[in-house]
């Protein structure tokens, strides 16, 4: 019987939170199942004062691949409900959703600092998905909602696993700058610190000069991240078109049964009793209450008090996506 009281590295329940390249060490924090929907991330915000224990690298390693789950996920480009797809994916004899748990951006961390290349930072994350991996119920499987910091990792992850597939999901570029627009200066901060890591990761392959984008207005910067987001989709797509299916947060939230019960298909999971998930009727970052209608509500209002700079910024990114070669429409559809 697991227990908080007694750290066992194949409990599940003792999520591996972070990883120390100095000492080869992982952070444990104690975080049972009912826990993972008090919030909307795995970040020290949710479980930073839970019970937490510091074990070898190697050990907690070798204890997780002796007690493997099939692992999925869903690969997202900011603001497009996917908090609210993991959460309905989640059910106790089916699967569990695991948010954009914190191990997987360190890994990301290393790999930008150039602490480990090639072999190494494969195997480094070869173990991180492993560890997320365990089972939390017999029959369960795992499906893995990564920060989308991940971007340059995610054809990695499906390369290491392939047995795992991938739902690809993103916001049509209009929903996504008013949902910056309407989030206000974190939000555009926020924007500029993602391209940033974009920059870094050599995925920004536009045709802009270094310089060029400190002359950009923050929704433009936005539109950037959006656009080499959905050109690594693309990409995800021509390589892996058996395993990965993409699907936009729009017709998500048109038809939420559906499109769940599509993932769940997609994932091998049972699909019955979906439409009921309590995720679809609540605010997927607050807990509270929140409808479709809530949110089409909100985004009328930013775009109504953000049009004149939302319409220039996405007619502009029209052309750098065309000029690109970057299609708007992803192929490969989760629903017809």
């Amino acid at each position: 019987m697991y227990s908080r009281n007694t750290f066992d590295a194949a409990d599940p329940q003792w999520l591996a939170h972070r990883y120390e390249p100095g000492r080869d060490q992982l952070l444990y924090r104690f975080v049972p199942r009912a826990m993972h929907a008090d919030g909307p991330f795995l970040t020290d915000e949710l479980v930073g004062a839970q019970p937490s224990h510091v074990a070898d690298r190697a050990a907690g390693v070798a204890a997780a691949r002796a007690h493997a789950a099939p692992l999925h996920f869903i690969f997202h480009s900011a603001f497009c409900a996917s908090t609210l797809l993991v959460r309905a994916l989640d059910r106790p004899g089916v699967a569990m959703g695991l948010s954009e748990p914190v191990l997987l951006n360190d890994v990301t961390g290393i790999r930008r600092r150039g602490e480990r290349t090639g072999a190494d930072l494969a195997r480094l994350l070869d173990e991180a998905m492993a560890l997320l991996a365990r089972p939390w119920g017999a029959g369960e499987s795992v499906v893995v909602k990564p920060s989308n910091i991940l971007c340059a990792l995610q054809r990695p992850m499906l390369a290491l696993r392939p047995d795992a597939r991938a739902v690809l999901l993103h916001a049509p570029l209009r929903v996504f700058l008013t949902s910056v627009a309407r989030k206000g200066l974190w939000c555009r901060l926020w924007v500029r610190e993602l391209l940033e890591g974009l920059l870094r990761d050599g995925l920004v392959d536009l045709g802009f000069a270094p310089d060029d984008f400190f002359r950009m207005s923050d929704l433009q910067v936005a539109a950037v991240g959006w656009l080499a987001q959905h050109r690594q989709f693309a990409m995800l797509v021509q390589q892996f078109p058996d395993r990965v299916r993409t699907l936009d947060s729009e017709r998500l939230m048109a038809d939420p049964a559906a499109a769940i019960g599509r993932a769940a298909a997609l994932f091998g999971l049972p699909a019955d009793g979906v439409g009921e998930h309590a995720a679809m009727a609540r605010h997927s970052k607050t807990g509270a209450a929140f409808t479709p209608s809530d949110r089409a509500r909100e985004h009328a209002d930013a775009m109504a008090a953000h049009r004149d700079e939302i319409e220039k910024v996405k007619a502009w990114a029209l052309v750098i996506a065309e000029r690109s070669g970057i299609a708007l429409d992803l192929k490969a559809p989760l629903l017809p």
